[in-house]
């Protein structure tokens, strides 16, 4: 068992220091000024991550070993930062043993030391269980990210996963506003992140913050962005936050922001991957924003005009929303995905683990949201909330920006993931909202779905802040038969622990994201057994 007081004491030097003056201090700071990660890792491998800002090209030495003290050094590697790369640097070591843990750190030509980080390699053969913390949607204004400190403060998980809206784009003010905004917590540039600098920029900002430094120096991570490491409801040609007038082209702000991301991030150049967790799991890395999403649905621009708005609805769903074209992963990687659910099932591996981005499970806007509405709301509110209920009567969901939005695609996954006799276990997130989920295909059985809350973002309780969440809860269960579980006003996040036999998926809530706590309001789970493909509550 690994100490984590040790680990803490041989490698938090320093980083309160950074965080204290805040964002003034990014652009004038030397040396190793974010602290460290890792990321990508294999039986016998792992990518390491760090910053070192200096004034040309710096090489550093890194070293692994199996103790705090580094008194048995067991790999080491070179790693170059690069002016180029805003000072970030990366190397992959290999040649170390599978399933176990080891410490790293990196040294300056100067004898600068980095603090020291903790990682571990995948199992292979026989593994009796392995836990997972799974996260999203962390808008550093909006809160403290005491999801990620409860996470450190746990023996059980083995492996991070982020699936994406680790931070966002919008300017100052915007998202959160001012009145909403926790004091303190900074972010640069003040305005919106649009061109390489001020991707970098938002990134630095956000790895100041203790918590989430902890957690990368914690414990390995497999993250993949969503939407707000780019802009809101991205896609292959554009996004609903771009304005191509006013922000330039939109190719441009897209290598931007992934050739940023892959600096900053401990990740390789792979936009989707699968990990082997021994004889137990496949974990697989989707991408859903860039690689192959068609455009969203114009719901809004179908019903304009019309008022007949029923056949309106259904010659939408039944033209635009249900066209077999239209793709969240593109072509190539459904074929990968196909390929690869085959190969894991066939290899009598229990469990074939999805992490990506957005909610795959049906949600419909139940009728009772009518009634939830004030009277005050915005008439564009009001107008969303008449077509939504009355669109979730033709089996629309409310929100097209989730697998709802694609149905065709969603079938053909499924499908994919039947035909190889898989046990899919979807993990998610995107909404702000807490989901178990039980999905299928033509009323069969074909997975699971936990899609976490958010670390900070809010949910649907800033606007429904009058209803109780039990309420909001308990109509969302009536409308939605394969929803097992929901929650719509706490953050936080979920982890999973995966057996032989059973995969126990528990959500945790925080007490407060307003103040900085570890302290829980409450953690519910749920169980999929092997073979079932369906939720129970343990």
């Amino acid at each position: 068992m690994i100490d984590r007081r040790q680990l803490i004491a041989a490698g938090m030097v320093g980083l309160g220091a950074l965080a204290l003056p805040g964002v003034a201090s990014i652009l004038h700071a030397r040396g190793f000024t974010h602290g460290v990660a890792s990321g990508e890792p294999g039986p016998g491998s792992v990518l390491l991550w760090t910053r070192y800002a200096s004034e040309s090209d710096t090489l550093l030495r890194v070293e692994v070993a199996t103790d705090t003290l580094f008194r048995r050094i067991v790999a080491g590697a070179d790693a170059r930062a690069l002016p180029d790369r805003d000072h970030t640097a990366r190397a992959t070591v290999t040649g170390l043993e599978a399933g176990r843990w080891y410490f790293y750190r990196f040294i300056a030509p100067d004898g600068a030391m980095s603090p020291v980080g903790r990682t571990r390699t995948l199992p292979v053969g026989e593994v009796a269980r392995f836990g997972i913390g799974l996260f999203s949607c962390s808008n550093l204004p909006f809160g403290w990210f005491n999801a990620y400190a409860h996470a450190c403060g746990r023996s059980d998980l083995d492996l991070v996963v982020h699936v994406g809206d680790y931070l966002y784009e919008y300017p100052v003010g915007s998202y959160p506003d001012a009145r909403l905004a926790l004091p303190g917590r900074l972010i640069q540039p003040s305005q919106e992140t649009v061109s390489v600098a001020d991707y970098r920029l938002r990134h630095a900002s956000y790895r100041l913050d203790p918590d989430l430094q902890r957690l990368h120096q914690s414990y390995p991570t497999i993250v993949q962005w969503d939407d707000h490491e780019i802009t809101n409801d991205a896609w292959v040609g554009g996004a609903e936050n771009h304005q191509p007038d006013t922000e330039g082209d939109w190719g441009i702000r897209k290598a931007a922001a992934e050739r940023v991301y892959r600096e900053w991030m401990p990740v390789s150049d792979e936009r989707w991957a699968a990990y082997e967790i021994g004889n137990l799991a496949t974990l697989f890395k989707l991408e859903t924003r860039i690689s192959g999403r068609s455009a969203p649905p114009d719901l809004e621009g179908r019903l304009a005009g019309r008022t007949d708005i029923d056949r309106a609805l259904e010659e939408f769903r039944d033209g635009t929303l249900n066209d077999p074209a239209r793709t969240v992963l593109g072509e190539p990687q459904e074929r990968w995905l196909a390929a690869a659910l085959r190969r894991s099932a066939a290899a009598g591996k229990p469990w074939q683990v999805l992490a990506q981005q957005i909610v795959m499970g049906e949600v419909l806007m139940p009728s009772d949201v009518r009634d939830w509405i004030p009277a005050d709301a915005q008439e564009l509110v009001k107008r969303r909330v008449a077509v939504g209920t009355v669109a979730s009567r033709l089996g629309l969901p409310f929100n097209f920006d989730s697998w709802g939005g694609f149905p065709a695609a969603r079938r053909r996954l499924l499908t994919a993931g039947l035909e190889a006799e898989a046990n899919l276990i979807v993990l998610s997130g995107d909404s702000h909202n807490a989901w178990g989920q039980n999905l299928r295909v033509e009323a069969r059985p074909a997975g699971v779905e936990f899609a976490t809350h958010s670390v900070t973002s809010p949910g649907f309780e800033m606007a429904l802040g009058k209803v109780a969440p039990t309420d909001v809860a308990a109509a969302l269960r009536r409308a939605n038969p394969g929803l097992v579980y929901s929650d719509t006003s706490r953050r936080g996040y979920c982890s999973l622990v995966l057996g032989a036999q059973e995969t126990v998926g528990t959500f945790h809530f925080l007490r407060t994201v307003g103040e900085r706590s570890t302290e829980l309001a409450e953690s519910v789970s749920l169980r999929v057994r092997a073979g079932q493909r369906a939720l129970e509550p343990v």
